[in-house]
């Protein structure tokens, strides 16, 4: 069977209009499973790594599922950070229920805008001004008073006291009137010695005094504080009252607003005008200056009705971990706890967060990072430089951030394993696996399933709807991008890709529906988009620089097939393989392994078909070749098996001197026993050999060796299965390397007779005949002894 076709009556539809899109996802039953019990289990460690190709629709089921999911959940917390009135380097965290973060950063920008308006207020009222004035009243009279009763004094001792500008004066008195300098001097030596000896002492009682005032202007100081803090306390409380009743159920909130009423108290001073405009404005304007009071509401759920589900898509180290910003301030940088940002883990916490594992391995650290939060149970931001010891600047260090979200990640299998095997924390980290499949059998229950699909993303899209031949064509080409005529490729964006391309061209042609030719014609097209390199090299074939017979016979030649991968397009190309061999001991030369140009695998098959033909030819005596392979005109890498049963092939022709058709071309892996094994890509080689040869004519000679167990990967083009049913081209399935010899070189295998020897006239018979010649020539070149020597050794 060259191509396994789609059966349209079992479709009971004529557009898929009338299907029921799929509501579930298809083949992917194994990953549902394991994608529900990682999202259902509350268990640490429990996180989710979703694996699979890129294309398989892993993101899309994953939100689905997720979708589903929260909408029986609640939003989770606001996080807001505060400032820390101890000690401001280390601000506080605030954890509240969803929307209350919002309306707390309103609340507290209300109260700093009241408190801007009503203190001016409360120091400008009567009853204020009333108190200030009393105690500036009774300053002044306990000053008064003391200078009146010193001033008194004295004059009853005769001494004037007087107010000078730059002080005090003393001088004395005679019959209650001051007498000047003259007059004094005519006093009686006693009575100036009493004088002066009396104004000495007043001097030391006035200084006494005068150093007294700092006391009573301290004493003064303090009452108007007390009094100015009684009234701050008073309009404080007044303000704050209000917000209080609002959040008296949480101490958290009730224990800040305390530190806030407290600071607000001792810094009233702050809250006090200087020349401004009207009141209103210029509290407004204010507001901001006053961030020390303001609340940085870095996850705000008020607006989602559910768990949140993030998809970060540049997972670096700041993106998940939340960083820290800085302003410039007169050249300095400056921070504080307004200038913190949130980062992923914060916004998904309480829900599910999914990254891309590739990205998040690409940014250095954030893998890191993640690993650190899982295993902490805590987001606690840092910057890198704090990380590594790197920072010597002071910075903040806000409170940790509890960490409570279900983290998923998605990703290509390789890098799963390389995870798995390289680092030890990821399988306590990450323990639930879901594997997306590629493939998925072509039954007839899935078959109906598969209809529903394309009408779930045909209707998704708004693209046209597909009439069932249309829908058919899909469906052969899922097999044909599954490479199994059994299998149906679940490769999701490739069917959303060529859905959309048909809609195109069916919009082109003015068509209602898509309908078979809109399908071939996108397929075609994209086609043509992507096959430039390969015309190129069937250029270099036709031209005769790339040297390839689809005709006649020779020895040591013959065509393999490979496949070539150039972004998201393969084809298939012919090679030449040559073969060499003599007489010698070196066995069996892979050229492209010498040379570095051969892969592992490549190397194995070479030592496969090594092995075989030692055994099948030379079980009881040494194989005295030398022999080479090489893949001729090939300048780049070479692995893969597949062109093992060729390289036999061929090293059997130049051994045997055989002629093979070169009209053929052959494609298969084998083992040691001389199986032939199924290989990849069996479509794409086969129609890259039949491109050749109709365009050098065919001939009903040419034709393809393929593995019997291939047969159920075939999915050929029209034009191939023309071909065959028209006898110009040929499929060959072979089951062992005796096969694929038979057809290459229209010489029977031969049985081999009780003494083993072949019979004569087959191709094992003139391999083994030659063999025994080399045998017989190299006992020639040897001295006895070293014959036996040589003999013992290769049989040990």
């Amino acid at each position: 069977m060259l191509y396994h076709s789609c059966d349209l009556e079992q479709f009971d539809f004529d557009t898929t209009d009338e299907v029921e899109p799929l509501d579930r996802p298809l083949g992917q039953q194994r990953a549902l499973e394991a994608i529900e019990f990682g999202v259902d289990i509350d268990r640490s460690g429990f996180n989710l790594f979703v694996l699979g190709a890129s294309g398989l629709g892993k993101h899309e089921l994953v939100q689905q599922i997720l979708e589903r999911r929260v909408s029986d959940e609640q939003s989770g917390y606001d996080w807001c950070y505060i400032n820390n009135f101890d000690n401001p380097q280390k601000p506080k965290v605030l954890q509240l229920p969803a929307g209350m973060g919002r309306q707390l950063s309103k609340d507290m920008e209300s109260l700093v805008e009241d408190l801007l308006m009503s203190m001016p207020s409360s120091f400008q009222s009567e009853e204020y001004n009333s108190l200030r004035q009393e105690i500036e009243d009774d300053l002044n009279n306990r000053q008064e008073q003391a200078f009146r009763k010193l001033s008194k004094d004295a004059e009853e001792q005769g001494i004037a006291i007087i107010h000078a500008p730059r002080g005090y004066t003393l001088g004395p008195m005679v019959d209650g009137k001051l007498i000047d300098p003259a007059e004094y001097e005519k006093l009686p030596k006693a009575e100036k010695e009493r004088i002066e000896k009396l104004v000495a002492d007043i001097q030391l009682e006035l200084q006494a005094m005068v150093r007294n005032m700092p006391m009573l202007q301290r004493e003064h100081h303090q009452r108007v504080k007390a009094l100015n803090q009684e009234i701050t306390q008073h309009t404080v409380e007044q303000m704050i009252a209000w917000i209080e009743k609002n959040y008296q159920s949480y101490p958290e909130i009730m224990d800040y607003l305390a530190a806030v009423k407290q600071n607000a108290i001792e810094n009233a001073g702050a809250f006090l005008p200087s020349n401004h405009g009207p009141e209103n404005e210029y509290a407004a304007s204010r507001v901001k200056e006053f961030h020390e009071y303001s609340v940085n509401v870095i996850v705000d759920n008020q607006d989602n009705r559910s768990a949140a589900i993030v998809f970060e898509d540049n997972p670096t180290y700041q993106n998940l971990v939340g960083r820290i910003e800085y302003v410039s301030q007169m050249g300095t940088l400056m921070t504080d706890f307004t200038l913190i940002k949130s980062g992923a883990l914060h916004r998904a916490n309480g829900g599910y967060l999914i990254i891309d594992v590739r990205k998040l391995l690409s940014h250095g650290f954030a893998w890191e990072g993640l690993k650190r939060v899982l295993k902490a149970g805590e987001i606690k931001i840092q910057s890198l430089e704090q990380v590594l010891s790197l920072a010597s600047n002071v910075s903040l260090e806000p409170e940790s951030v509890t960490f409570n979200a279900k983290v998923i990640l998605t990703g290509d299998p390789v890098l799963y394993y390389l995870l798995k095997a390289y680092d030890d924390e990821f399988s306590q980290l990450f323990k639930v696996t879901a594997d997306f499949s590629r493939s998925t059998d072509r039954n007839l229950e899935n078959l109906q399933l598969y209809a529903r699909l394309i009408a779930a993303i045909q209707k998704r899209n708004n693209a046209r709807a597909l009439d069932k031949a249309s829908v058919g064509r899909v469906i052969e080409q899922a097999s044909r991008d599954a490479e199994d005529g059994e299998k149906l490729s679940l490769h999701i964006e490739n069917l959303r890709d060529l859905l959309s391309e048909a809609d195109y061209w069916a919009g082109k042609e003015s068509s209602h529906v898509i309908r078979l030719q809109d399908i071939e014609q996108g397929l075609e097209k994209r086609r043509f988009r992507q096959d430039k390199y390969h015309e190129l090299f069937q250029q270099q074939i036709a031209r005769g620089i790339k040297l390839i017979d689809t005709g006649g016979s020779k020895v040591a030649q013959i065509n393999a097939l490979s496949v070539l991968q150039i972004g998201d397009y393969r084809f298939g190309q012919p090679s030449r393989i040559t073969a060499t061999a003599r007489l010698g001991r070196g066995g069996v030369i892979d050229i492209e392994r010498e040379t570095k140009l051969g892969g592992d695998i490549h190397s194995k098959g070479v030592l496969i078909l090594s092995a075989y033909l030692a055994n099948r030819y030379a079980p009881n005596r040494p194989l005295p070749l030398s022999a080479s392979l090489t893949f001729e005109q090939s300048y780049g890498q070479v692995d893969g098996d597949s062109a093992t049963a060729a390289e036999l092939c061929v090293l059997l022709s130049a051994i045997g001197d055989i002629p093979l058709k070169q009209s053929l071309a052959v494609t298969g892996s084998m083992n040691q026993l001389g199986e032939i094994q199924a290989i990849g890509g069996v479509n794409e080689k086969i129609e890259g050999f039949f491109e050749i040869c109709k365009h050098r004519g065919l001939s009903g000679d040419q034709g393809v060796i393929i593995p019997e167990t291939n047969r159920l990967h075939l999915m050929l083009n029209n034009e191939v299965r023309k071909a065959v049913d028209d006898g110009l081209f040929n499929i060959y399935p072979a089951s062992q390397i005796e096969d694929v010899m038979e057809i290459l070189t229209g010489l029977p295998r031969g049985k081999r007779d009780a003494s083993g020897r072949f019979s004569k006239r087959s191709f094992n018979h003139r391999v083994q005949e030659r063999i025994e010649e080399f045998q017989q020539i190299q006992k020639q070149f040897a001295r006895p002894d070293q014959a036996d020597n040589a003999i013992e050794g290769r049989q040990d």
